[in-house]
C-alpha cells in the first residue's frame, strides 16, 4: 500500500506512516461524516432549532490549537448564513479570562471541537460556560468517544457530534480530525439545497490534487524554505493560520510560519519576505475578494524578492505562472467554504514534504519531547 507516492515500508521507516495515511484518507472520511450527518439530522434539528431562535444568541466556536481554528475558518460562514452573532475564541482564552469573554445574561451556544476532548482546556472551558452563564448550550464536535469532553454533554441542552473512528488521528499533527470536524460545522449550521454536490465536487477535487500534485508539492518542499506564509481572505483567513502551524508542527520549528489576508499581509508583515521565503495563497472563488488575492500576487512577482510563490486556485487567470499554481478541477463555481478542504490538503502534504526533505519525523516531530499530541503540564486553576 502507498500514501502520497510513499511505499508503507517508506513512511514506516521514516515515521512518517500514520500523517501520509490520515491526510490521503481525508475524501472518503468526508463522504462518511457526511452520511453520519445524513442519519442524525432529525436529532440535530431537534437540539439547535429552539437554541439558534432565541433572540440574541450567541455562538462562540471554541477549541484549542488547530481545534480552535476550526472555529476561525468557519466563523464568517456561519455568521452571514445565520445573521447571527458568531465568534471564534479559543479555549485557552475562555479559560484564562472566562469573566471578559462570556456574558452571563446573552443566551449563548457554546461549540466545542476537539480532536481527543482530553485536552485540560476543552472540559474547563465547558465548565466555566456552565457557571458563568445562565442560559448556556453545550455542542461538543469531537472525535474520541471515550474523551472527557464527549461525555459532558450528557443531560439537557448537550449534544456531542462524534466524528467516524479513523478521524481520531493516530499522529501527532491533527489532519483528517480537522478537515472533518469543519465539515461538520459547516453542515450543521451552513446548510442548503446543493450542499451534497457541492461537497462531492469538492470531494472529487481533493482526490484528483492528491494524484497529481504530490510531486510538485515534494519538488517546493526540497527547497527547504526557512520562511512559509499562508495568505487567504475571509475564510481561507482562518485555514491559513492552521496551515502555517500545520508546517510548523512537522518540521519542529525549523521552518518559521506565519498567515495573514492578502490585505493585511501589506501593513507590515510583508517585511518577512526574502529569498529564502515562499509564499502560498489561497486563491478566492468570490469575483470581489478574487481581485484583492490576485492584486496581491502580482505585487509579489513584479518585487522579485520572494523565493517562491505557490497559488492554489480554481479559476485560471494570466497572472498565474507554469510551475507556480496548483489548478483545483470541477470547483470553480463552488463558494469559497467548499474550497477550504482541497486547500488544507494541500497545505497538509506541502509540511508532510517539507518535514521529510529536512530529515524530520512527522509522525512525531518534536524532537525534545516538549510539545506532545495532548497537551501536557496545564493545571486548571479553580474560579
Amino acid at each position: 500500500m502507498t500514501y502520497l507516492d510513499y511505499s508503507e515500508s517508506t513512511l514506516r521507516e521514516t515515521d512518517a506512516y500514520w500523517t501520509a495515511k490520515e491526510i490521503q484518507q481525508q475524501p472518503e472520511t468526508w463522504a462518511k461524516t457526511f452520511q453520519m450527518l445524513l442519519e442524525n439530522k432529525a436529532q440535530i434539528d431537534a437540539f439547535l432549532q429552539p437554541i439558534l431562535a432565541k433572540e440574541g444568541i450567541r455562538i462562540i466556536l471554541t477549541g484549542a490549537g488547530t481545534s480552535a481554528f476550526v472555529g476561525t475558518s468557519i466563523a464568517p460562514a456561519i455568521m452571514k448564513h445565520l445573521g447571527a452573532r458568531v465568534e471564534a475564541i479559543p479555549t485557552t482564552d475562555l479559560v484564562s479570562n472566562p469573566h471578559e469573554y462570556f456574558q452571563a445574561d446573552v443566551p449563548t451556544l457554546l461549540v466545542s471541537f476537539a480532536r481527543s476532548g482530553n485536552s485540560p482546556e476543552s472540559v474547563a472551558a465547558f465548565e466555566c460556560a456552565e457557571k458563568l452563564l445562565n442560559d448556556c448550550s453545550q455542542l461538543a464536535i469531537t472525535c474520541n468517544d471515550q474523551g472527557a469532553l464527549y461525555k459532558c454533554c450528557e443531560g439537557n441542552n448537550k449534544l456531542a457530534l462524534l466524528m467516524p473512528e479513523e478521524t481520531n488521528d493516530k499522529s501527532f499533527a491533527m489532519t483528517s480530525s480537522f478537515s472533518c470536524m469543519l465539515l461538520t460545522a459547516l453542515n450543521v449550521f451552513c446548510p442548503s439545497d446543493s450542499f451534497s454536490q457541492d461537497l462531492a465536487m469538492s470531494i472529487n477535487a481533493t482526490s484528483a490534487l492528491l494524484k497529481s500534485y504530490n510531486l510538485m508539492l515534494k519538488s517546493v518542499a526540497m527547497k527547504k524554505f526557512t520562511r512559509v506564509v499562508y495568505l487567504g481572505s475571509g475564510v481561507s483567513k482562518g485555514l491559513a493560520q492552521e496551515s502555517a502551524l500545520k508546517l510548523l508542527e512537522l518540521t519542529d520549528g525549523q521552518a518559521l510560519s506565519s498567515y495573514d489576508s492578502p490585505l493585511g499581509f501589506r501593513h507590515g508583515p510583508k517585511a518577512v519576505v526574502n529569498s529564502d521565503t515562499l509564499v502560498v495563497i489561497f486563491i478566492s472563488n468570490d469575483p470581489y475578494t478574487r481581485q484583492y488575492d490576485l492584486e496581491l500576487l502580482a505585487e509579489l512577482q513584479n518585487d522579485q524578492e520572494v523565493g517562491q510563490i505557490l497559488s492554489i486556485t480554481a479559476n485560471d487567470d494570466p497572472v498565474f505562472k507554469q510551475g507556480e499554481c496548483i489548478m483545483l478541477d470541477g470547483v470553480a463555481n463552488v463558494s469559497d467554504t467548499f474550497l477550504l478542504f482541497p486547500f488544507i490538503v494541500c497545505a497538509q502534504m506541502y509540511a508532510l514534504q517539507h518535514s521529510l526533505a529536512i530529515g524530520n519525523t512527522p509522525d512525531n516531530p518534536s524532537s525534545s519531547g516538549t510539545i506532545n499530541r495532548v497537551v501536557q503540564g496545564v493545571k486548571i486553576h479553580a474560579l
